[in-house]
């Protein structure tokens, strides 16, 4: 007599983890559906490993722990999607008796499970065969499955790291341009010399198109957002972030700007933070609660512009122009900070700007190990 309650969870896991690795790598769209395996799995499994993280003092071992997760978290996801499939297939065969010849374990469901894990990954030992009719197709199927399964899988590993790479480009491609990390306050003072201002809107442009490819690479592969740049002080969300300071400038508070371009690539960069911070729940964070840019922040980047040759508009109504723009995107910027544990760059920096292609790994190495002694010697204390 059939087990039916096994058959129909068996069934019902396969096509759960068969319809979750459709939507996962081949459906290039956002998807809606309240639960899902892997957003249960990426919110069960991202909380822990940060505030793991989080309890480490130095910084750059924390960065590194960091960057472990997003490549660690898609294998580890891809073997729970096998691991699913082959206790599904297992079920079918406990629940339909699939006899087998040369049986392995004592009991009936170690059989199946042995069985079905031999088959999907296509190792094909053959001490244990079925016997039965139904027993054969069943392995047939799963065979296909498991083979259609990891080429899918294979075939998705390029796919993301060219987003990943072409990501990056940009971002490196910014250090020269506004420091590291990059602030609006730098990138302006570095294009207010002669032909800044087509270098500037040249360099809007291109973050245009790269907000754009942002939003739809990774609302499509959301595990890219837990992907860190190569350099501790740089991220795909500081960098953006700082983009759209500069667009605020450009729009109420800088005379004489590509104002017009700066609406547009403010408009789409605002799109991407917002579309972003609905995938990974991230409720947008008041302003207030952690002001990125007081007065006497404000201040002094008026008169950092002044220095750098800009015309400052002087309008009472600046400022509350400025705050209005910043509360567009902040609340989803800050969100995503807290949510992916990245620290967004300032308006201004007090101290010297150093550029990642000024430095060296030697020079990285004995700064690491300059501030691991401090450490140690506050610790001691």
């Amino acid at each position: 007599m059939l087990d039916w309650l096994a058959i129909i969870a068996g069934t019902v896991l396969i096509l759960a983890v068969l319809w979750e690795t459709f939507e996962t790598i081949v459906l290039p769209r956002r998807v809606t559906r309240h639960f899902r395996m892997t957003r249960a799995f990426y919110r069960g499994t991202w909380r822990p490993w940060a505030a793991l993280a989080m309890r480490r003092k130095n910084r750059f071992k924390r960065e590194a722990w960091l960057s472990y997760y997003g490549p660690i978290s898609l294998l580890l996801l891809f073997i729970l999607w096998a691991v699913a499939l082959m206790f599904g297939f297992a079920l079918i065969h406990y629940g339909v008796h699939s006899q087998f010849a040369g049986l392995v374990f004592p009991n009936r469901f170690g059989n199946d499970l042995y069985m079905s894990g031999t088959t999907l990954v296509t190792l094909g030992l053959g001490d244990l065969t079925p016997t039965t009719s139904l027993g054969r197709f069943l392995t047939v199927a799963e065979a296909g499955i498991g083979f259609g399964f990891l080429a899918l899988v294979i075939g998705y590993l390029p796919v993301l790291y060219q987003s990943f790479s072409r990501r990056e480009a940009t971002i490196s491609l910014l250090d020269a341009r506004a420091g590291s990390p990059p602030t609006a306050m730098e990138l302006l003072r570095r294009h207010s010399g002669p032909m800044g201002a087509d270098a500037l809107h040249q360099l809007l442009q291109d973050w245009e198109r790269w907000s754009a490819d942002l939003m739809e690479s990774h609302l499509s592969y959301p595990v890219l957002a837990y992907f860190r740049s190569q350099h501790d002080n740089q991220s795909w969300l500081g960098s953006l972030t700082a983009i759209l300071d500069v667009c605020t400038l450009a729009q109420v508070a800088v005379g004489g700007m590509c104002q017009y371009q700066s609406r547009m690539t403010f408009a789409i960069a605002r799109h991407a933070l917002v579309d972003l911070s609905q995938i990974f729940n991230a409720r947008p964070v008041t302003v207030a609660s952690f002001n990125r840019l007081p007065e006497e922040q404000l201040a002094l980047l008026r008169q950092g512009l002044r220095d750098a040759g800009y015309s400052v508009n002087g309008a009472e109504d600046v400022d509350a122009k400025i705050a209005h723009i910043r509360a567009l995107y902040e609340p989803y910027a800050l969100a995503l900070a807290r949510h992916l544990r990245i620290d967004l760059p300032p308006w201004i920096k007090h101290d010297a700007i150093k550029d990642n292609w000024k430095t060296s790994a030697w020079e990285a190495l004995t700064s690491r190990g300059i501030a691991k002694s401090a450490v140690s010697q506050e610790e001691h204390h």
